[in-house]
């Protein structure tokens, strides 16, 4: 390993090599602000440019400092206009809006970048010590695990759940899960609930969802509500305060970022898995094992909710990298297009690329720690100019939200039709915020949804049934950590009602 490593460092910190990762975090970053493009499309359209480099160390690292910018940067449309540019950055987007709203956006913004340096530093390092023995066990995983995998992440609804709204987050889930079976199934090739429209085929676009979900509803109520628009005293005359954090701040998401580190990665080396995923399940977890009266902070503004997404969406992008470079396998659409442009460059990612071509192997994982070093510098002197987005006025800052809403849903797609969808969805979506309805399980379920189904039909076809959850020890064990995720938090909620009902006797 140390042979490889001089190895990596020699390759990545060439002077060509250096200029690809920041060339590449500079654009990731850039692409993660718009709500609509993401990695996917713009690594997709860089493939041309990374055949004509040649080099397949120069190329990669190019490709790869595109896919962590991009969702290192994808906090920052979250955080200010709540218009999440890329999914994994969805959940940062329901404690990083509030805040910014209440006059802290520099904060906000901080809390997120060191966040996202930490996870991507620690994956880094986790990647170069473990990416061997982690290749294994990612092959552990059956379409059973994965089944069980994805109720963990429908167990996040409890942590969106306020105080007697748990039936209207398995509402809200049941909607996003049902949403999920409209267009073509994997198994099936046959449309389902289209209603005989085309455009309906390849069922909802997820961003469009997103932006009707959150940013589109922002707006209307912009409009319905001028007070919003005005934000707290941390910024006065477009004067961004705030920007640092203090000791007990820094001592409360330090713990934070550090589990959300190890298990974001963990799970963005399970094939299919990916930053999502890990991204809402690390903010389940955090809120589920946080104080009462720190529970009760998430969702307003709570530095955790930013600091645990965050950490645990750029650890699992990371952590991707694993059955990409180790067993050819790639764990998400974003690495499926990486994977394409490896072969492309004629390099076959596999068991044998640490041996036969080390430098590509060690150069990437190198360069990983140099791009997220190169994002912290990049992106922290920024905050005070990035958080004036917010002392725009409303006039202009709500024709501002629409456009990027309309582009991004428009882009995703590239059809009209999402625009239609987009508004009917929005004007739903706000009305369902009037009911005091949360919209996060919602697009919880429409995400692991196909996810869920695919994994559910390819387990019973194996087994003839149910019997997978009996014969497959690691099932039952993730289904029994899935319910413990959703009783706990009624659990406490209940002693502790018994516990003030005793204090209020003793009185």
């Amino acid at each position: 390993m140390f042979e490889g490593i001089m190895t990596g460092l020699a390759t990545a910190f060439t002077f060509t090599n250096i200029m690809m990762v920041i060339g590449g975090c500079l654009i990731g970053t850039f692409i993660g602000m718009l709500p609509g493009l993401g990695p996917m499309s713009i690594i997709a359209i860089m493939i041309p440019v990374a055949i004509t480099i040649g080099d397949p160390s120069t190329a990669l690292i190019l490709l790869a400092g595109v896919y962590y910018g991009a969702v290192f940067g994808g906090s920052t449309s979250s955080i200010l206009i709540n218009a999440p540019g890329v999914a994994s950055t969805v959940a940062t987007s329901f404690d990083g809006y509030p805040l910014a709203r209440s006059g802290q956006a520099g904060k906000a913004l901080t809390v997120a970048a060191i966040s996202s340096f930490a996870g991507g530093s620690i994956g880094a390092i986790l990647l170069m010590i473990f990416a061997p023995m982690l290749a294994s066990v990612a092959l552990l995983f059956h379409s059973s695990e994965y089944f069980a995998l994805m109720v963990v992440g429908l167990s996040a609804i409890a942590a969106f759940a306020g105080t007697g709204q748990v039936a209207k987050a398995l509402l809200m889930t049941f909607l996003g899960l049902i949403m999920a079976t409209v267009g073509e199934g994997v198994l099936f090739n046959m449309p389902r609930f289209t209603m005989g429209i085309m455009d309906l085929q390849s069922g909802f676009g997820f961003i469009t969802l997103a932006m009707a979900m959150f940013a589109l509803p922002e707006a209307i109520y912009l409009v319905l509500d001028p007070s919003r628009s005005k934000t707290g005293d941390g910024e006065d005359g477009g004067k961004i305060t705030n920007l640092r954090i203090n000791r007990q701040e820094a001592k409360s998401i330090a713990p934070v970022i550090g589990r959300q580190s190890l298990q974001g990665f963990f799970i963005g080396v399970l094939p299919g898995a990916g930053a999502t995923i890990a991204s809402f399940l690390g903010y389940a977890v955090e809120r589920n094992i946080a104080p009462k009266e720190e529970q009760e902070q998430f969702g307003k503004g709570a530095i955790k909710g930013i600091a645990a997404p965050e950490s645990a969406n750029n650890a699992a992008c990371t952590g991707s990298f694993v059955p990409l470079l180790t067993l050819g396998i790639p764990g998400s659409g974003t690495t499926a297009i990486l994977l394409g442009a490896l072969i492309a460059l004629n390099v076959s990612p596999g068991p044998r690329l640490m041996v036969d071509e080390p430098q590509i192997f060690w150069a990437v994982i190198i360069s990983m720690y140099l791009g997220n070093l190169v994002l912290l510098i990049l992106n922290l002197p920024l905050i005070p100019y990035i958080a004036k987005v917010l002392a725009v006025p409303r006039n202009f800052l709500i024709p501002f939200i629409l456009f990027f809403t309309l582009m991004g849903a428009y882009i995703g797609q590239n059809n009209a039709t999402e625009l239609l969808i987009l508004v009917g969805f929005g004007i739903c979506a706000t009305i369902l915020r009037f009911a005091d309805y949360p919209l996060a399980p919602l697009l919880i379920g429409f995400i692991l949804g196909p996810l869920l189904e695919n994994n559910f039909s390819r387990a019973m076809q194996l087994y003839d049934g149910m019997g997978f959850i009996w014969s497959r020890p690691m099932t039952l064990g993730l289904l029994i950590f899935a319910v413990v995720l959703v009783v706990l938090p009624s659990y406490r909620a209940r002693r502790a009602r018994a516990r003030a009902e005793g204090v209020a006797d003793g009185d």
